[in-house]
């Protein structure tokens, strides 16, 4: 009589299932829209004069950092930029202090603020996923000035690769709450399973094409 593999075996086999499935879709997507990422880079090169992708310092699983990539979106002087308007703007030091976010954020380009609408500033995480730093799925990547934030929380954050999407990006992107956004990705990270993957992954696709709290 054939058993059955037990939970433990399951478990294991979950991380390898996923990172098969991100390297397969990473190397598809990266082929189909390598004509887009040039003609993006080409843009933000023309128009900003500045080097089309950037890498900034996040945490990753087991609490390493590594540059995550984008394209850029914002000024060279952008975070003189935010400290000048965090220190003349009251409401806009609270937005930010809230949410660590800005809905009108001085050191976004023009085509930056394209980019951001449509989520293409994200693409160049592919090549995150391929590195083994990102997966498709997962919290986003942090900053250092977010860990304090996640609290006890952390430890949930750094047990699972970040991910280019995740749940609060399919429940209103931008316009969830910092602390909804937090509990969601500590419960995403404790309950991951290859169909919370699929439906995320399909729920950021309509999410995206409606442009919901994207900004």
């Amino acid at each position: 009589m054939r058993t059955l593999p037990s939970l433990q075996t399951i478990s294991h086999r979950r991380p390898r299932l996923t990172r098969f499935v991100d390297v397969s879709l990473a190397l598809v997507v990266l082929l189909m829209l390598a004509p887009l990422m040039l003609g993006i880079a080409l843009a933000v090169r023309v128009i900003d004069r500045q080097s089309p992708i950037y890498g900034h310092r996040r945490y990753g699983r087991g609490g390493r950092t590594f540059l995550c990539y984008k394209f850029r979106s914002m000024a060279v002087d952008a975070d003189a930029r935010l400290t000048r308007l965090l220190a003349a703007d009251p409401a806009a030091r609270a937005e930010w202090q809230r949410d660590h976010k800005l809905r009108r954020d001085p050191r976004v380009t023009s085509i930056g603020r394209f980019l951001r609408k449509s989520s293409l500033d994200e693409l160049p995480q592919l090549f995150n996923i391929l590195r083994g730093e990102m997966s498709l799925v997962g919290p986003r990547p942090i900053v250092a000035a977010e860990v304090r934030r996640y609290g006890r929380r952390f430890a949930d954050y750094c047990s699972v690769r970040p991910g280019i999407t995740g749940i609060w990006q399919i429940s209103g992107r931008n316009d969830t709450g910092y602390r909804r956004r937090v509990a969601m990705d500590s419960m995403m990270a404790r309950q991951m399973s290859l169909k919370l993957y699929g439906r995320v992954l399909a729920g950021t696709a309509v999410s995206v094409l409606r442009g919901n709290g994207a900004y």
